[in-house]
């Protein structure tokens, strides 16, 4: 099976580029993906198949950012009609909006759902309380030099880390306000993920993917690739990664030896984010071409939609025919 063709799920719908992934955890209908798009129609589809459940409506500008709560009932998204919105996943409705000073580039919710960080072109973090919408911000944190490219919170919603243009990661500690933390990069951070476990954080720039650790901050390995790299995702296992970037190629390298082991052309577009599923079954990437493709970790293993008939049950009934995934 591993000579097989990676075949990709196209998921179409989107009429601009994709810019931003993020899966939810596993729930009890399975898992969740929503996608952010320039065309400024935030979407949620089904995660292991790429099924379309529904579009959230409402931004009057581009979305730049999107995200789930771990157990996808509740959507945030961030955009560049200067707000950053809550909404109910399942109805789609609108909950909450966040105005801001200008555009909102990034979102994330604590790992209990109580809270949400928003990253913004003012160079501004901002921390809001979920149980009180209407509230002012519980915490800011202003130091970086340039707009926040991404913004996390860590495992334990102690600390938030930050991606800017300045060049620069940062660890923020929440119940002090204050910066504890600076690395500086050779190139401006093109993505910033925190790994399934919360015990990684995989960063991104120039052609470089970095790893390191989420607690101490200490760079635990880095490998090259033959582009600008714009988006990585570690594996839930952490035995691979996977990135993509200017030059349109999925590329899958071991997390160990930094060996690169595939290395798939789908889109006809630059890719801007990648995402493992929670199970880590299925990766989740999204370009400038406006579509979202669907990978398999494991080519030809029967997962979703993807089927394998071998030829020998082909030959055995004539009315067998290899399903072939569809858009």
């Amino acid at each position: 099976m591993s000579s097989l063709k990676q075949t990709p799920l196209t998921c179409s719908g989107h009429t601009r580029p994709v810019v931003f992934l993020t899966y939810s955890d596993i729930t009890p209908f399975g898992y969740f993906l929503i996608s952010a798009s320039k065309d400024g129609k935030p979407m949620l589809r089904q995660g292991d198949t790429g099924d379309w459940i529904g579009t959230f409506e409402g931004h009057k500008g581009a979305v730049w950012g999107a995200t789930l709560t771990r157990d996808a009932d509740t959507a945030a998204t961030g955009a560049a009609d200067f707000t950053a919105k809550i909404w109910d996943a399942k109805s789609g409705e609108e909950l909450h909006t966040f105005q801001h000073k200008h555009i909102v580039k990034c979102v994330d919710f604590s790992r209990d759902g109580n809270h949400l960080l928003t990253g913004s072109q003012e160079k501004i973090l901002r921390i809001f309380d979920l149980i009180q919408l209407d509230s002012e911000p519980i915490k800011s944190f202003t130091g970086h030099g340039a707009f926040i490219k991404n913004a996390v919170f860590t495992k334990d919603g102690k600390q938030v880390i930050s991606a800017a243009e300045d060049k620069t990661i940062r660890v923020w500690d929440i119940s002090s306000g204050s910066e504890v933390r600076k690395i500086d990069l050779e190139a401006a951070p093109t993505s910033l993920e925190l790994s399934h476990d919360g015990s990684v954080v995989t960063v991104t720039y120039g052609s470089t993917t970095s790893f390191w650790n989420a607690e101490t901050f200490d760079k635990l390995r880095e490998f090259q690739s033959p582009t600008q790299i714009n988006t990585a995702s570690l594996h839930p296992d952490k035995t691979v990664f996977v990135c993509g970037g200017e030059n349109f190629i999925m590329y899958k390298y071991d997390y160990e030896t930094g060996t690169e082991l595939e290395a798939f052309k789908g889109h006809f577009g630059p890719i801007h984010s990648v995402r493992f599923s929670p199970d880590g079954e299925v990766y989740a990437s999204g370009s400038e071409d406006g579509t979202l493709r669907l990978w398999q970790n494991t080519v030809g293993k029967n997962y979703g939609l993807w089927r394998c008939v071998q030829p020998d049950e082909i030959t055995q009934n004539s009315d067998s025919t290899p399903t072939k995934p569809e858009a």
